[in-house]
């Protein structure tokens, strides 16, 4: 009895060149190798094919040397062709290379004849020919005679003018009935601001034709673009500075209109009137009742009240340091902050630097049933309904979340988007 063995031995491709050298006619091969880039043919080569201009690649854009010693794939270049152009008629063309790319066909008409559209056509590298089918016609035209172009003022509170003039007449030696064709709009139509060209065309019996052709300029006069106010939007009619527009300044909640509310843009291309201007809205806090101060801000300013036993409550001074930044985002919002600190007969309250007189402290607390034994943040919106309360110290960012959320219109919203950065 024997014991026998067997052996097995991995045999690495040691040869660089396992799979054949690519060629490509018409075309280029850059190939990477793992070995280097003197090894074109070694195991996991990858090579890019491409084609030179007037040929088109036929197969895969890439290949790669394969264990089976053969290529992942195989491409060829074919030579790119545009179809043969047809005859035209009383003329002939010639071409430099035939029909493949890069070949310019010069057209030529017979004599007593002009060519009429593209005098050359070249074979461009998509297989198509440039430009287009060109004619050979009698080379005596008809006569036709344009208007004259125009310039018109555009109506008040309107972008386009109405604009006529007489059709022209074509005369021709030859035909006594031509048929004249107009591209652009047609006479008597309403025209956008701009320069438009309107063209007509007329032909004879013998394919000759003759063209004209004339600029009707609309201008809408404009006033200077009106900037919006310092804490306000505009609102205007039609493009918002032509001649006949109408802009209305608004102001934002907490803010006061002064000057005239509407200016119109004028034919001279100035604005009537002076700009409106947006003030902040004075707030008094020497009032004696709660309803007083709270009927100042009625659909215009939201309220964050802020209320704290004393000024040494953790949550309050914790809360302060956050409102202190949060202040340009809050206005942003339109919400006013009024601090009510301490209690009775101690009691103060302020909104920024103005003082409220401690009667009207309690009078809030009492109308929003705030207690005076611990921390609150009661949320108002501009018609003075409790919206949110918050017990514990609430960052900006959670603050800024709710009004956005909650209490803010889409247009304000808009107008926030926009102004985002303005805090920064």
């Amino acid at each position: 009895f024997r014991e026998s063995s067997c052996y097995f031995k991995t045999i690495l491709p040691s040869d660089p060149q396992w799979c054949h050298v690519l060629k490509l006619s018409n075309g280029e091969v850059s190939c990477s190798s793992p070995r280097g880039g003197h090894h074109r043919g070694s195991l996991g080569t990858r090579c890019l094919l491409s084609c030179v201009r007037g040929y088109k690649r036929l197969g895969p854009s890439s290949v790669q040397c394969m264990p089976n010693r053969r290529w992942s794939g195989s491409a060829i270049c074919r030579k790119i062709r545009c179809h043969v152009l047809p005859l035209i008629d009383y003329g002939m063309y010639s071409c430099t290379r035939g029909f493949v790319v890069d070949s310019r066909c010069d057209y030529t008409c017979y004599e007593g004849y002009q060519i009429e559209g593209d005098r050359y056509r070249m074979c461009q590298e998509e297989g198509t020919w440039s430009g287009t089918e060109p004619t050979c016609a009698d080379h005596d035209p008809p006569k036709l005679k344009c208007p004259l172009s125009r310039v018109k003022i555009a109506e008040p509170g309107k972008l386009t003018a109405m604009v006529s003039w007489d059709r022209p007449v074509a005369k021709d030696t030859a035909d006594r009935a031509l048929q004249v064709l107009r591209n652009g709009l047609e006479s008597g139509s309403d025209f956008p601001e701009g320069i438009h060209v309107i063209r007509y065309k007329v032909s004879d019996q013998a394919r000759n034709t003759a063209t004209c052709k004339f600029t009707v300029h609309v201008e809408v006069r404009r006033c200077p673009k009106l900037k919006p106010p310092m804490h306000g939007y505009l609102t205007c009619s039609s493009d918002g500075n032509n001649f006949g527009a109408v802009c209305e300044y608004h102001c934002d909640p907490g803010f006061e209109r002064t000057g005239f509310a509407t200016r119109v843009c004028q034919l001279n291309r100035s604005w009537s009137d002076e700009a409106a201007q947006c003030v902040l809205m004075a707030i008094k806090t020497d009032v004696r009742s709660a309803g007083a101060l709270l009927d100042q801000f009625y659909e215009k300013r939201r309220l964050l009240v802020v209320s704290t036993p004393d000024n040494a409550n953790q949550k309050y001074r914790l809360q302060n340091i956050m409102l202190q930044k949060a202040e340009c985002g809050l206005d942003l919002r339109h919400v006013t902050v009024i601090e009510l600190l301490g209690t009775s007969p101690r009691a103060v309250g302020r909104i920024k630097e103005q003082r409220i007189d401690p009667e009207v402290v309690e009078g809030l607390r009492q109308a929003l049933y705030i207690s005076t034994a611990y921390f609150t943040m009661v949320l108002l919106d501009e018609y003075g309904v409790d919206r949110e309360r918050f017990v514990n110290p609430t960052t900006s960012d959670e603050l800024y979340s709710y009004v956005d959320e909650y209490l803010l219109t889409e247009e304000q919203l808009e107008r926030l988007a926009m102004n985002r950065d303005f805090c920064d």
